[in-house]
C-alpha cells in the first residue's frame, strides 16, 4: 500500500475542496478562513493565492473560465483573478450563523453548495443547487454538516456526507436530475473518524476524507469499506483525484481548532499530500452556463 507524500511546502488553515484541472495540469483549493482559493501546478512548483472578501466555503471552475464561488454571504461568478463579477443569490441559511462549506458540480455541470450551521444546536444547514441558467434552489436540508458532495457516473446517485452527525447519504436522482428521498449509505461509530469531503472513482466507489480519523477510506458502491489509507494528521478534510492519468489522489488536512501543542506534535496538519491510487477517478465537471 502506498504512503501518502506531501505536494509541497505548504500548510494551510483550513484546506478545502480540492478541485483538478485537467487542461491546466493544475490543482486548486480553498483555505476557507483565510478567505483564499489557491492554485499549484506540480509540473513546475507554481503557487498563485487570490484573496475573497470572505470566507470561501467552496467553488467550481466554470466553462467560460474563472470561478463560481460560494463565499459566506453568497453566491457569486468570479473571474479568473478571483474579482467578483455577479451575485447569483445570496446564501439561504442565515449567513450569521452558517457558512458555506462543501461544493461542487454535477455530471450535468451544475454547482451545489451545502451550509455548516455554527451554533450546533439542531439540524439548521442546507445544500442548495444553482442550475445551469443560474437559477438557485434550495434541494435539501436538516442537515448539521453538509460535506462529502459527490455524484455516480451514471447519475442515478447524490452522495453527501453529515460530517458532525457521522453519517454518509445517498440520494436518488430522476432524470431531470431531482433529488428523491435519501437513505443512509453508512453510519459511522465513535473512534472511526467522521466523513467528510469525498470523490468517486472510475468503479463508482466513494471516498471519503476521515475527519478525526486520520485515514482516508474507500467505500463500494454497497457501502462496504474496501481500503483505507493511513495519514501523519489527525483531520483529512476532502479528496479529489488529479494528474495525467487521474491516479493521484490529493488530500487537504486542516488544522483549525488545534491546540498549540497539538500542532507542534503534528506539524503537517494543515498541509496537501499526495497518494497514487490503482484506480482512476472520475473528471470534476465544470460549471456551465447556458
Amino acid at each position: 500500500m502506498a504512503d501518502a507524500n506531501l505536494l509541497f511546502d505548504y500548510t494551510g488553515h483550513l484546506p478545502e475542496c480540492p478541485t483538478w484541472s485537467d487542461a491546466e495540469q493544475a490543482l486548486y483549493w480553498a483555505d476557507i478562513m483565510e478567505c483564499e482559493i489557491h492554485r499549484y501546478v506540480p509540473a513546475t512548483g507554481d503557487h498563485q493565492v487570490l484573496q475573497f472578501p470572505e470566507e470561501v466555503g467552496c467553488f467550481a471552475l466554470r466553462e467560460k473560465g474563472g470561478f463560481i464561488v460560494a463565499l459566506r454571504s453568497a453566491i457569486w461568478l468570479a473571474d479568473s483573478r478571483g474579482l467578483l463579477q455577479h451575485k447569483i443569490c445570496d446564501n439561504p441559511s442565515n449567513p450569521q450563523l452558517a457558512r458555506f462549506n462543501d461544493g461542487g458540480t454535477d455530471r450535468d455541470g451544475r454547482f451545489y453548495a451545502g451550509t455548516f450551521w455554527g451554533p450546533g444546536d439542531y439540524n439548521g444547514a442546507l445544500l442548495v443547487r444553482v442550475d445551469n441558467q443560474l437559477k438557485p434552489k434550495v434541494i435539501q436540508c436538516d442537515i448539521h454538516g453538509a460535506n462529502g458532495l459527490a455524484f455516480s457516473e451514471d447519475k442515478r446517485w447524490m452522495y453527501t456526507s453529515d460530517t458532525p452527525n457521522g453519517v454518509i447519504y445517498r440520494t436518488p436522482l430522476d432524470a431531470d436530475g431531482e433529488p428523491g428521498t435519501r437513505e443512509v449509505f453508512r453510519l459511522f461509530k465513535d473512534g472511526e473518524g467522521i466523513p467528510d469531503g469525498a470523490a468517486i472513482d472510475e468503479e463508482g466507489c466513494y471516498w471519503s476524507a476521515m475527519f478525526d480519523g486520520w485515514r482516508v477510506a474507500r467505500f463500494s458502491p454497497e457501502g462496504e469499506q474496501l481500503a483505507e489509507y493511513r495519514l501523519p494528521v489527525r483531520c483529512p478534510t476532502m479528496v479529489c483525484f488529479g494528474g495525467a492519468d487521474m491516479r493521484t489522489l490529493f488530500i487537504t488536512t486542516t488544522r483549525e481548532n488545534m491546540s498549540v501543542e497539538e500542532v507542534a506534535q503534528y506539524p503537517l496538519s494543515g498541509a496537501i499530500f499526495t497518494l497514487p491510487v490503482a484506480v482512476a477517478g472520475m473528471k470534476k465537471r465544470p460549471f456551465i452556463e447556458r
